[in-house]
This record gives structure tokens, C-alpha cells and sequence, in this order.
């Protein structure tokens, strides 16, 4: 397998996908798509880093008869590892992955796929449109790790994926596990039923001290290096605000069953600043606002040695919600719901229990790529309004044609964006910067 593949052949490639050309010998089995001669899922891993890794094990943990048949990765020492991890996991039996099916390079997932019934898409976010396309195209069922993308053009794409999906009768479960953990759904439920009133106002955090910085080493390419360093180019990552804060952004939404109309707020680089962080920021503030006025104010920062907090907050006409303690509150001072956790599933685990029990079942019964969508659009909407320093509509957002992908998938090719002759990146600044 080629660690590359030029601009000629994979645009070929994806523009099959996005038509659904490619032909499965595949059988129908009731609602879904099941290609095993006997009740075997076969499963495909895409992207063989830690999440990719822990998603495969939770895969293999459920209670169906489930194998790991193929494995694709950008680099050989992450699937090898990966591997290596998810046999000690969940043992040998449930892993068949010989060397001719373990796909690197930027092409992998092309050849991973065809072998599966079910993908996992655990890649860094900016691949996942092209490799979900790829997943329906081929008639698969998808789990794929949030975010779905990291620009306009890419969201656009997941979201007509998703009707194709839909259409098909294919299940996709996004990697937003708060939908799946029964503190969440619990609360929700009081929230949708009116408990609390109507929402007036949100509070999101995600504060923390932030995540790890690969350094460069001798001889690597800049496409080699900011792969290996994906969290910190937007092209792969779509900033911290995201990548990470998009879990909280997402439980607003879903408490509003709506997306916002528009945004303004503020970031930067105040303590962050060093070549090896890339171009991205390290604190972002967002004002979000709902169609009947609703603001969600939402805030991310990754600095070190401050109040940190990962928590969603609602206020409403009746009484109020804090998410991480539990608690539902009247505003008569009494206890609506104080909600024990303690005993709960791993959400996690929860996810691929209730996916591939669908899928034996051949039942269809999740469509998550949608809300996966818009909770990534919406992150992407708060960047825009950083970045920017102006207020951004949604539909101007949505509509954007700034795509921030690479033109060409291959070692040697160009990153969108290279460092200067010190080694520092391109940082956006507000006021000047274009969003849209």
C-alpha cells in the first residue's frame, strides 16, 4: 500500500463515493445491510489512534457475535499499536486482521472498508466527510467519532450523506456519548417535558488544561508533522472549540432542539503561543443566539494552572439545570431531580451495545449523523465568530465556500498552511481574518 495518493486519483475515488457507484455483494437483512455468510458483523477500524482504538474495543465488547477484519491508518506504528492494544483488550478471537488487511497511507480507508459491515470512523475530524461518504457509498453502518467535520463545505457534505444513509436504512451513531448516558437522557427528559419552563439562557464549558504536543522530528515532511500533531491545524482538527468543546455545545442544542441563528464572541493566544501549537487558539468565548432569543454563552480554554470546568448549564422560566452535579431546581427551592450517576453504564460501551444489537437485529433505528452535523457546524460557527471578531449568521456560515482541506493527500504535498522561516504559523486575527 502506497503511503500516498495523488489529487488525479483520489478525487476520482471521492467522486465515486459521493455518487454511491460502488457496488457490495451485498444482501438486504430487514432494514439494514448485512453481508456475512453466517452471523458474524465484521467490523473495520479507519484511524488506529486512541479514540479509534477504544472505540474498536467497545465495538468488540457487545454482546453480538462482532470481528475486526480490517484496519487503515495514515501510519504504520499507529495501526501496529492499535492492534496490539485491542488484542490485549478483548483477546484474539474477536481480532482476524492479517497483513493484507491493514491498510496505510491517505488511501487505507478505501480498501478497509469493503471488507466490513460496519466502519468506525475515528480519524482526525477534517477526513470525515470523504470517509463516511465512502462508508454509505459502500452500503456500510457507521460509527463515526465526533466532530464530522472542520469547515462549511464539510459539513454540507455529511449532511447529504446522511439523507443517502437514511434512505439506505443504514445506522449511524456519532460519537456524542452524552446521548447515550442515562444522567443525560434522564435530565433531558424533565427538560422536554417542561419541568424547568421555557430555556432564557445556557451556560457550556469545557476548561482544561489541554492535550499533548508531538515534537518535530528529523526528516519529516510538514504534512507528516502536522498529521502526527493534528489537534493544533484547523484543517485537521477545526480548533479545540470544535474538537472537544463541541460535546457541551451539542447538549444546548439538543435542550433547544434547535440550532443558533447567529454568533459573536472573542479568542486568542495568551499563554499558548509557542510554534509547536500550531495556529489555533487557546481560550475562545462565544455568545450564541437562538431564534426566540435564547443565549447560550460558551466558553473553552486550554491554559494551564486555571478554574477548570467541563459542564452545561440551563436556565429556564421554571427552574434550572446543572448537568455534571445532577440537579433539576424549581425556583421554589425544591429539588426537582438529584440524579445518582454512581451505578450508570459507560455511556461509551452503551453506544456500540445499542448499534450492534440493531444491527443483528436488522433493525434501523439511528440517524445521528444530522445532529453530529449541526453540533459540529454550530462549533464551527463559534470559530468563525473568534476568528472573525464579527457576528456571523448561520445560514452565511453554513453557505460558506471556504474549504480549509488540502488539495493534494500525499507526504510530500503542501498542508494549507506552512510556518515561516522560524517555524511559526499563520494565526487568525480578529478584525482582519476571513470567515466566510
Amino acid at each position: 500500500m502506497s503511503g500516498k495518493i495523488n489529487r488525479r486519483s483520489f478525487v476520482e475515488r471521492s467522486a465515486l463515493a459521493g455518487t454511491g457507484v460502488v457496488i457490495s455483494p451485498f444482501i438486504s437483512r430487514a432494514a439494514g445491510f448485512f453481508n456475512s455468510v453466517d452471523d458474524t458483523i465484521k467490523i473495520a477500524l479507519v484511524g488506529c489512534g486512541g479514540r479509534g482504538t477504544g472505540a474498536a474495543s467497545q465495538a468488540l465488547s457487545t454482546k453480538q457475535n462482532v470481528k475486526l477484519v480490517a484496519m487503515a491508518d495514515a501510519f504504520k506504528d499507529n495501526l501496529e499499536a492499535s492492534l496490539t492494544n485491542i488484542i490485549n483488550e478483548v483477546g484474539k478471537d474477536k481480532v482476524d486482521v492479517p497483513k493484507d488487511r491493514q491498510y496505510v497511507g491517505f488511501d487505507g480507508y478505501l480498501h478497509a472498508i469493503q471488507h466490513a459491515d460496519v466502519v468506525i470512523l475515528a480519524t482526525p475530524p477534517g477526513f470525515r466527510p470523504i470517509h463516511f461518504a465512502e462508508a454509505i457509498a459502500q452500503n456500510k453502518h457507521v460509527f463515526m467519532e465526533k466532530p464530522v467535520a472542520t469547515d462549511a463545505p464539510g459539513v454540507r457534505k455529511v449532511l447529504e450523506t446522511a439523507a443517502i444513509a437514511k434512505q439506505k436504512k443504514l445506522n449511524v451513531v456519532v460519537g456524542l456519548q452524552r446521548h447515550y448516558q442515562a444522567k443525560y437522557t434522564k435530565i433531558m427528559d424533565l427538560v422536554h417535558d417542561g419541568k424547568i419552563g421555557d430555556i432564557t439562557s445556557a451556560q457550556a464549558y469545557w476548561n482544561s488544561a489541554g492535550v499533548w504536543v508531538r515534537p518535530r522530528v528529523a526528516g519529516q515532511t510538514e504534512m507528516e508533522y502536522q498529521m502526527r500533531n493534528w489537534y493544533y491545524f484547523n484543517w485537521l482538527c477545526g480548533d479545540h472549540i470544535n474538537e472537544q468543546h463541541i460535546h457541551n455545545i451539542d447538549v444546548i442544542n439538543w435542550a433547544k432542539q434547535a440550532t443558533p441563528v447567529s454568533a459573536q464572541g472573542m479568542g486568542g493566544r495568551q499563554v499558548r503561543t509557542g510554534k509547536e501549537y500550531g495556529e489555533i487558539y487557546d481560550h475562545h468565548y462565544v455568545e450564541f443566539t437562538y431564534a426566540d432569543g435564547t443565549i447560550m454563552n460558551s466558553q473553552c480554554r486550554h491554559i494551564k494552572n486555571c478554574w477548570d470546568e467541563v459542564n452545561e448549564k440551563l436556565v429556564g422560566t421554571k427552574g434550572t439545570v446543572d448537568f455534571g452535579e445532577g440537579n433539576v431546581m424549581g425556583y421554589n427551592g425544591k429539588s426537582i431531580l438529584k440524579y445518582d450517576a454512581k451505578n450508570d453504564p459507560n455511556p461509551y460501551q452503551v453506544e456500540h451495545d445499542l448499534l450492534f444489537d440493531a444491527i443483528a437485529k436488522g433493525e434501523y433505528k439511528f440517524d445521528n449523523a444530522a445532529y453530529g452535523a449541526t453540533s459540529t457546524m454550530t462549533a464551527i460557527l463559534g470559530r468563525m465568530a473568534t476568528y472573525s471578531g464579527k457576528m456571523i449568521k448561520w445560514d452565511e456560515a453554513l453557505n460558506s465556500k471556504i474549504s480549509i482541506m488540502p488539495k493534494e493527500y500525499a507526504w510530500d504535498a503542501n498542508p494549507p498552511v506552512l510556518p515561516n522561516e522560524e517555524g511559526f504559523y499563520p494565526i487568525p486575527m480578529p478584525g482582519s481574518t476571513e470567515v466566510i
